[in-house]
């Protein structure tokens, strides 16, 4: 009954220059979803919620760190902006869905345990932070199949809050990267693109 989100909401997507204005510009021109083992929130179309200068610092940080064996596709950073409809989502701020992941979760401890195979794990960085959601996306990924067996009507969006970064200030309850982000499994979700205009202090 409360399972759909109600309202339109402000994603941005950092990326290249050159990808937000043929997306903007092109007709019918899709973004391509992520499909890593590590994904947080498991596959789909990456965007920071509401989160304009989130999306800008990822895009800078991935120019100047590009993933190891792989070509640099950020050459000029740029932020995209979407309206989005989250429609069905699996929105891990709701108690109700943080029991279905627990359900998935258990479920893939049976396959891993039946199969004789490893569960995977979440790796940590130096900081102690999770950048590497080898289990977290796997969870995700065995609801939706699991959704799927059981002819349930499949996710539009995943949506996940995350404590990341240093202690804003001493004994502080607040990180210096705290965001929210969503998942787009359903691209029907994307309403519209735009560039977002440059704020003027």
């Amino acid at each position: 009954m409360y399972s759909r989100r109600s309202g339109l909401i402000l994603g941005f997507h950092g990326c290249d220059k050159e990808v937000r204005d043929r997306i903007v510009c092109v007709k019918g021109e899709v973004l391509k979803p992520s499909e890593n083992d590590w994904d947080w929130l498991g596959h789909g179309v990456y965007f920071w919620e509401n989160n304009h200068g989130r999306a800008l610092k990822f895009a800078q940080d991935l120019k100047d760190n590009p993933p190891k064996g792989k070509e640099n596709l950020i050459k000029e950073p740029a932020v995209l902006g979407v309206i989005i409809d989250l429609g069905y989502c699996l929105d891990l701020l709701d108690s109700k869905f943080l029991e279905v992941l627990k359900t998935g979760y258990n479920l893939l401890c049976e396959l891993h345990k039946n199969w004789n195979t490893k569960l995977p794990v979440n790796i940590a960085n130096e900081e102690g932070e999770l950048l590497r959601r080898n289990l977290d996306c796997a969870v995700i990924q065995t609801v939706h199949e699991m959704n799927k067996k059981l002819k349930k009507a499949p996710y539009d969006s995943v949506r996940g809050v995350f404590f990341e970064g240093n202690d804003l200030y001493e004994n502080a309850g607040f990180k210096e990267k705290n965001h929210i982000q969503i998942a787009i499994r359903n691209q029907d979700c994307i309403k519209g693109f735009f560039i977002p205009r440059e704020f003027d202090e």
